[in-house]
């Protein structure tokens, strides 16, 4: 009989087995954050102390931590061990500030690793396959997440990296690749260069199986990159805060995302109130690590808005569901008095045959007006078309988006590959308005 879990103890354990688990290890991770400067300080004040929590609720009497918290104790302040006991670190760009940076030791690494490989083994990958994983190498978590977790599954690795579309597509086709991952608006790009180079990567790779994640994507996306490559897109979840990819992961049912609770809490909160909300309803992701030594974190704000799927899935694992991330709370902009996420659009234009796999959202003062906008690609047949299908291409874009966040954009149609890629996950708005930045 085919093996069906990777770790069947853990994936299958009943309600009350994983709360009882879950509670051992919140108090231990408790003791652990308790010797970092940042939690000892905080909890000493509250008179919070290791081995207090007795129920999983008890969880939500905890403060929460915050991305401003990892920049304003950057970069020890969070450290739960010696220095000499740290082996990596992985960070974010640092761009606008401090990065935030998390430090792991071998048995944090270990666990991931396991946490990856029990993601792509409920997405129906196995030590059978040849594993193209397309993404970058080094501070970013992507790209050692997901190799370390496919050494552990035991599959074939090519460690592409990120970009150069002809060596990705040589490599395909060399060693008969049959997964990779990948972030969402790369793979609509590798597939115009297919396309440019007479390749159909239906008929001329051994593709069966993507993993795509790492930017937030609507499922019209994922449906045309099936149709576009003939395969199954599974959407995978992580952040390097806790951990990277692996946190949470669809299994071949494509019915939500299991999230490793053995490895962490999970609450959804109004972002506003900062209460929970039931099952089934949107909020903020919380999060909290159970398995993690070098630099545990607690009730973790996540930012990304999702849900609990109530109910339970076929395939047997017991662990919650999340919905995909719809977006982020601060990713929402207000334009013309109306609350407006990127998501929302594109899942406008992903719905829209004609559209290709790029877009752009700029935020820009016109004649004293904030307007909104939308730099649209367009497939080369469309976009060498004559004026008239081109503009009523336009008018329907703009009214569909329109009845979708009730503000009117400026649509603009452009030709395939004419907008700034980013390496790594796509931006999709700037914000050029005199009177502020991003909500």
């Amino acid at each position: 009989m085919a093996q069906e879990f990777w770790q069947e103890e853990f994936e299958t354990l009943g309600k009350n087995s994983l709360q009882k688990l879950q509670v051992e290890r919140l108090n231990k991770t408790i003791e652990h954050a308790c010797r970092s400067p940042f939690y000892s300080e905080l909890y000493s004040k509250k008179n919070i102390k290791p081995g207090a929590i007795k129920d999983i609720s008890q969880i939500e009497e905890l403060p929460f931590t915050t991305k401003q918290d990892l920049r304003e104790h950057f970069p020890y302040g969070f450290l739960s061990l010696p220095k000499k006991e740290i082996i990596r670190l992985h960070s974010s760009s640092g761009t606008t500030g401090n990065p935030t940076v998390i430090f792991h030791n071998r048995h944090d690494l270990k666990s991931w690793a396991n946490l990856m490989a029990r993601s792509l083994f409920c997405a129906g990958i196995r030590d059978t396959d040849v594993f193209q994983n397309i993404c970058g190498y080094g501070l970013f978590t992507g790209g050692l997440g997901f190799q370390y977790g496919i050494e552990t599954l035991g599959a074939l690795s090519i460690p592409a990296g990120a970009g150069n579309s002809l060596r990705q597509i040589k490599l395909m086709r060399d060693y008969g690749t049959t997964a990779a991952h990948a972030i969402p608006s790369y793979l609509g790009r590798l597939y115009e260069v297919f396309e440019a180079e007479g390749l159909d990567p239906k008929k001329d790779t051994q593709l069966k199986t993507l993993v795509i994640g790492a930017e937030p994507h609507t499922d019209a996306q994922r449906k045309r990159i099936e149709e576009m490559y003939g395969v199954r897109a599974f959407n995978s979840f992580g952040l390097s805060e806790m951990n990277g990819p692996g946190v949470a992961f669809e299994c071949t049912h494509q019915n939500g995302l299991h999230i490793w609770e053995d490895s962490y809490v999970v609450e959804i909160i109004d972002p506003e109130t900062l209460q929970p909300v039931p099952d089934g309803e949107y909020g903020e992701l919380v999060m909290t690590t159970l398995d993690r030594e070098a630099m545990p974190l607690i009730r973790y704000r996540t930012r990304d808005i999702t849900r609990i799927i109530p109910g339970e899935c076929e395939c047997g694992r017991t662990h919650r569901r999340i919905d995909r991330i719809t977006g982020r709370s601060d990713d929402m902009f207000i334009i013309k008095g109306c609350n407006v996420f990127p998501m929302q659009i594109e899942g406008v234009l992903m719905k829209i045959p004609e559209v290709g796999s790029d877009y752009m959202i700029t935020l820009e003062t016109m004649n004293g007006a904030d307007e909104m906008v939308v730099e649209v690609e367009v497939k080369s047949d469309w976009f060498r078309g004559d004026i008239k299908r081109l503009n009523s291409l336009s008018n329907t874009i703009t009214r569909q988006i329109r009845d979708e966040v009730l503000a009117k954009p400026i649509v603009k149609l452009v030709e395939a590959g004419s907008i700034p890629k980013s390496e790594g996950k796509a931006i999709r708005v700037t914000d050029n308005r005199k009177n502020g930045l991003l909500n």
